[in-house]
């Protein structure tokens, strides 16, 4: 048994914390409910707990985790210095877990993971902040008084009862139900100021060979293929009601273990005839990704023209019933696995491209409930609120600011496609968008909680206040992560208040999350007794030439530089602080790492016992703090930290550099 909100809740055997729905009590009350056990969710109710609240988590699935647990272990970071707060925590657990060690505020930082060693640690916390999960609820009714939400209740009539509510599901819809502006498609770019919303014919994941769309080929009046939009073009940057592609994050090995890929019963060969057409103009792979995440498997996503994502697929998902999603997701199912088999074993596919794709298989020691196979969706993009602030291209470009942070954000404004149509008489993929931003972001307060009229006690950091491309750079699951951290507190703060959680101060809320590890500006401030100097800041000296860069996560500042591997001895970069006061301080580097690095790069420290040298090994230990030594130090500007480049064997990074005064 366990106690949530001073009624005893039963919970499924073995499981401490995790309840099944016939198990729950007629009534749950908390604090706080969650809708949705994503990654941000679960981390909602964690933080609602460690504020000394009672929290519980719904979730209409037997998945818990969402995309985190569900098959992304090569997490989208954007900037990983930029994911503190329990996100951090999150990901530090994860390397302690790997590494054997315990966890520490210290701890570096794993962003690559096998699905059951997330899921492993999410219960792990879950477990020691005594949160309950229900599990397969799915929302029958709501009931409002007024501005508020009173309680939700399941499907089974059971009923969950809260003072404040989190919408952290993936499709928004407690937020729907509760009466809350939305909007699914992509809005024109006029709509606000932006310039790469709406359609988007571009290079990206597109045919670099003529394909003909039409069943017979080069036969317009044969009929399309399936997939294929019968509707002209419509002008660049219009907007429609089109969401981009869905698909399946596989966990794949080469392990002699490994589950062939299936044929599935609903396999139909002119689903791939465009793939077929493909290889046939010349195009020879890839077909999918092979990243990494540890024990030889990988985190496999769609890559190029044709692949994984099944485009066109999903428009009706994002305010579909819940039948009508699981038919979805089966349809998806059946077309992705189908892809993969096809890969392997049609015998229009080239031997090579059969033989190296039945060389992978579904990892057996993961998802063993679903035969190997995810069981999460990875929907990318289905409901968006529309409150009192919607961010926009311009926040995520770092042209307007909001006053009102309560996080950040630093991946690509990154769009999968979104349709298939005829252009010239072949076929094209129109929708990817994959445009940089300039370093991590504020997302305001504003965007993560409906206007008070619509609903006084709801917060919604998942499917929040976002035009169609800025949520494409936030719609990753470390900051859904961040934002649900920041959505708990407020709505703890608006219960201690007993006022709207509009009316929470932003100082307050501010002061919170700062002091709860969370970041809310960057570059972070420096701490009493620190000084950071960045590549592009004052105190920087450079010769040669040095080249910037954003293309490896965890870097500090905009962006890193590097000496493009070349004029060894000749480029050199000098970070000369000024310090406050005379005394101890001890030096940190930080660089971002790479197989591609140097592993012998030679540093000086300049300090006030003299000049010591010092080697890192840039291939490792990537985007953190990694401690040089603890020197003597005058007060002003005589110290320095000198990187090196002459017989260095890789590229040398030069991000920034950090000087802490000892107490």
């Amino acid at each position: 048994m366990l106690r949530v909100g001073g009624a005893a809740v039963a919970v499924a055997a073995g499981v401490t914390g995790f309840a099944d729905r016939s198990l729950a009590a007629a009534l749950v009350s908390a604090d706080l409910v969650v809708y949705g056990a994503t990654a941000g969710g679960l981390v909602a109710a964690i933080q609602a707990r460690r504020m000394g609240r009672t929290a519980i988590v719904l979730e209409p699935s037997t998945h818990l985790g969402g995309l985190t647990t569900g098959g992304l272990g090569q997490t989208d970071t954007g900037n990983g210095a930029a994911i503190k707060g329990i996100a951090g925590e999150f990901y530090r657990r994860i390397h302690a877990k790997y590494a054997g060690t315990p966890v520490t505020p210290t701890s570096p930082a794993r962003f690559t993971f096998e699905p059951h060693v997330a899921r492993a640690v999410f219960d792990e916390m879950l477990a020691s902040a005594g949160v309950p999960v229900y599990l397969g609820v799915r929302l029958a009714s709501v009931t409002r008084s007024g501005n508020r939400l009173l309680e939700v209740v399941g499907d089974n009539g059971q009923t969950y009862r809260g003072a404040m509510f989190i919408d952290a599901s993936y499709e928004g819809d407690l937020m729907a139900r509760a009466g809350v502006s939305f909007t699914v498609g992509r809005e024109a770019n006029a709509t606000y100021g932006e310039t790469i919303n709406g359609v988007q014919l571009r290079s990206g994941h597109q045919f670099n060979f003529p394909v003909s769309p039409y069943v017979v080929a080069g036969s317009p009046g044969s009929g399309l293929l399936p997939g294929i939009s019968a509707a002209a073009l419509a002008p660049a940057g219009s907007a429609d009601d089109l969401i981009q592609a869905y698909n399946y994050r596989m966990c794949l090995t080469q392990a002699a273990s490994r589950l062939p890929f299936p044929k599935p019963a609903g396999f139909d060969p002119v689903h791939y005839e465009l793939a077929a057409r493909y290889i046939q103009a010349g195009w020879t792979g890839p077909f999918f990704t092979t990243h990494g995440v540890g024990n030889g498997k990988t985190d496999s996503n769609n890559n190029g023209a044709f692949s994984t994502d099944f485009i066109g697929a999903n428009y009706a998902y994002p305010t579909a019933s819940y039948a009508a999603r699981e038919s979805i997701a089966a349809d998806h199912r059946t077309y992705q696995q189908g892809f993969m088999w096809f890969l392997a074993n049609d015998p229009r596919v080239p031997a090579a491209i059969r033989s190296a794709t039945a060389s992978w298989g579904l990892a057996a020691d993961e998802f063993t409930a679903t035969g190997g196979w995810p069981p999460q969706l990875y929907v990318r993009e289905a409901r968006r609120m529309v409150s009192a602030h919607v961010m926009t291209e311009r926040n995520c470009r770092g042209q307007e600011p909001v006053p009102d942070p309560v996080g950040l954000a630093s991946y690509t404004m990154d769009s999968h496609n979104c349709q298939r149509v005829v252009v010239g008489g072949v076929v094209k993929n129109e929708g990817d968008v994959q445009i940089g931003v300039p370093g991590p972001y504020g997302v305001s307060f504003r965007s993560i909680v409906p206007t008070e009229a619509q609903c006084a006690n709801l917060l919604v950091p998942v499917c929040l206040a976002a035009s169609h491309i800025a949520y494409g750079s936030i719609r990753m699951e470390p900051v859904f992560m961040i934002l649900g951290q920041s959505a708990a507190t407020a709505a703890v703060l608006a219960i201690s208040a007993a006022s709207p959680v509009q009316r929470v101060p932003y100082a307050t809320l501010r002061s919170r999350l700062v002091a709860d590890g969370q970041l809310v500006e960057w570059p972070p401030p420096a701490g009493p007794g620190e000084v950071i100097v960045d590549s592009k800041g004052a105190g920087v000296t450079r010769a040669g030439t040095w080249v910037t860069s954003t293309a490896t996560p965890g870097y500090w500042g905009a962006d890193y530089e590097h000496d493009g591997n070349t004029a060894k001895g000749v480029n050199r970069l000098r970070f000369r602080p000024t310090l406050p006061s005379s005394g101890t301080y001890t030096v940190y580097l930080r660089w971002t790492a790479d197989p591609n690095r140097a592993s012998n790069v030679p540093i000086d420290i300049v300090h006030g016992g003299g000049l010591t040298t010092r080697t890192v090994d840039q291939r490792v230990t990537g985007g953190q703090w990694v401690a040089l030594g603890s020197y003597s130090f005058a007060a002003g500007a005589d110290g320095s930290l000198l990187i090196r480049t002459e017989n260095t064997n890789g590229y040398v990074i030069a991000d920034a550099a950090r000087w802490v005064l000892t107490p």
